[in-house]
């Protein structure tokens, strides 16, 4: 499973191609799916009177949206110094190596085998371009290999599939792991306590500007599905397809792939503490 899966949440507006704020830009991808929602978000990062710029996830390997990127960067005035990953599903990081060709940049990952160059990317790392400065924070979950970026100036932060802009995102068992997922949540919203971060730039979906709000409804939407798989794991649904089938019932089939994979790290989750 390579995407996001926007599985049923908060319903909210369409995301559009353009400012997001003072020092995002978005240039959506022409991938729209009942996955990846309107299409992969591509960010293009610059401080503002600042010629460089950063790009993060350029998404599908598509050469028109690569080349969409480039040139909305020069109709900027830009030119992209470095690009970025979120974590390595191919709806963010297939393109990755062929816009690295077309811009002569270097990638920067936390997984080695997306990285082109000798810099990763890892827990408390400051990435500056040009006066733009982007906080690295690991949010595990949705993948292993899962960052966000704090855009501090913007009081913003980058969250790729961890926080999507419409929907709730799964969990992509067994590289995914609940526990983790949790923590990630948990470590957001702190960024919205203790750093006044209150806007929500999703690798999917519209521009939120509630993270607290956010990220609050979306922890009390794990804990309300973990009690859901719990309470039918003990009417006796034994099986992950059988849980689905019964907890997520009301929710379109083209999505239970998904679900099952959300719901295989929940029963994990809940094993490993004994309490099923």
């Amino acid at each position: 499973m390579s995407d996001a899966a926007a599985l049923p949440g908060q319903p909210r507006g369409v995301v559009v191609s353009g400012p997001a704020t003072a020092r995002a830009v978005n240039v959506l991808a022409p991938n729209p799916s009942a996955m990846t929602l309107d299409g992969t978000n591509t960010w293009l990062l610059s401080e503002p009177g600042s010629e460089l710029a950063v790009v993060v996830d350029p998404g599908p390997l598509d050469e028109s949206h690569l080349g969409r990127v480039i040139e909305t960067a020069e109709k900027l005035g830009k030119r992209i110094a470095l690009t970025l990953l979120t974590h390595g599903h191919p709806d963010h990081a297939e393109g990755a190596g062929r816009f690295a060709e077309l811009t002569g940049t270097a990638v920067r990952a936390l997984d080695p085998a997306l990285r082109l160059g000798d810099e990763g990317l890892g827990a408390g790392d400051v990435v500056s371009v040009g006066g733009l400065e982007l906080r690295v924070v690991p949010t595990p979950g949705h993948t292993s290999d899962s960052l966000s970026f704090h855009l501090p100036a913007d009081r913003a932060v980058l969250s790729g599939d961890t926080v999507l802009g419409r929907g709730t995102t799964f969990v992509a068992h067994p590289d995914g792991r609940l526990g983790d997922y949790l923590d990630s949540l948990r470590r957001l919203h702190s960024l919205t306590v203790d750093d006044g971060v209150h806007t929500v730039l999703p690798g999917h979906g519209p521009v939120l500007e509630d993270a607290q709000g956010v990220l609050e409804f979306y922890l009390a939407h794990r804990a309300s599905r973990l009690a859901q798989v719990e309470a039918a794991v003990v009417s006796g649904h034994r099986t992950a397809a059988e849980v689905v089938a019964h907890v997520y019932a009301d929710v379109d089939r083209s999505l239970w792939p998904a679900a099952e994979l959300s719901v295989r790290a929940q029963l994990e989750y809940l094993r490993e503490r004994g309490l099923i």
